[in-house]
């Protein structure tokens, strides 16, 4: 990382259960329950889907780091007390489709998303974590669905299916049939983590990734997400020239043509009508 983020004021959402901080391009997302290994509540899915619809709409957001405050825990899951109020079956049909529109929101964005995990990672935390691009975590992560040996309740297939296609079927099954904790080591042998740094180190790791994202071209990474989004069984190639006729038609595909020529480095933009970006997420 060549040099340390520069960061605006902290913003508290949720009643100071979401806390945001800005920096030009990006912005991180702390989960502030620590007491409760940070536990999500209704309040906190409210300011996700805030934060995604604002995503869409902010071309130069480039990066968003989702994080856990406390170091022990990323996220174990939603708060209990929020499942007082299902009493029926349609009742937890209507939760797991609130929850899984959050999630396909962070998985939409066409920003790259990066969980930065410490600790615990469970349940709604895992499934956050998984809607996103990257994970970068520390040793002490672990990682789970152990909800046949807790609730008894169940998953929306797409959360189930998303853990798959980020840690594989056999992982998966294990976190979810056996209910098994996957450790931070297991995790990065199947690709599903990234890099396990100390604690210490995990800032510094994720903003150095951070900051070379932000110097790269946004529309091939939006493209990118958008084609892994829909996968081979969604590929439709009307839909995907549309998308390589706006990568190729776009001043950033001339400017890296004529930077790589020139032997310097490109100065992507993005659909950015200007150059300086003050962040919407700056303290209300």
């Amino acid at each position: 990382m060549s040099a340390a983020p520069v960061w605006g004021p902290v913003s508290e959402r949720a009643g100071g259960q979401v806390r945001l901080r800005s920096q030009l391009g990006a912005i991180e997302v702390t989960f502030n329950r620590p007491e409760k290994h940070n536990a999500f509540t209704t309040a906190m899915y409210a300011e996700l889907e805030r934060i995604c619809e604002l995503a869409a709409i902010t071309p130069a957001l480039r990066v968003v780091v989702f994080r856990g405050a406390g170091g022990r825990a990323f996220a174990a899951g939603n708060d209990i007390s929020s499942f007082t109020d299902v009493s029926s079956g349609a009742d937890g049909v209507a939760y797991e489709s609130r929850i899984r529109g959050v999630l396909d929101g962070i998985a939409g964005m066409p920003q790259l998303t990066i969980a930065a995990v410490e600790g615990h990672c469970v349940g709604g935390g895992l499934a956050v974590a998984n809607a996103c691009d990257l994970r970068i975590a520390t040793p002490t992560a672990r990682f789970g669905f152990p909800i046949a040996r807790t609730l008894g309740n169940a998953l929306s297939a797409p959360i189930v299916l998303r853990c798959a296609e980020v840690f594989g079927d056999p992982l998966t099954r294990e976190m979810l049939l056996a209910s098994r904790m996957v450790d931070a080591r297991r995790a990065a042998s199947v690709g599903a983590v990234m890099e396990v740094v100390a604690p210490e180190r995990l800032e510094a790791e994720v903003w150095g990734v951070a900051a070379g994202v932000m110097h790269a071209a946004p529309l091939t990474i939006r493209t990118t997400k958008e084609q892994l989004r829909d996968g081979r069984a969604h590929y439709d190639a009307e839909a995907d020239d549309t998308r390589l006729e706006r990568a190729y038609g776009s001043d950033d595909f001339k400017e890296g043509v004529v930077a790589f020529l020139a032997k310097r480095q490109p100065a992507f933009r993005g659909e950015v009508p200007e150059r300086h970006y003050k962040s919407p997420y700056a303290a209300e």
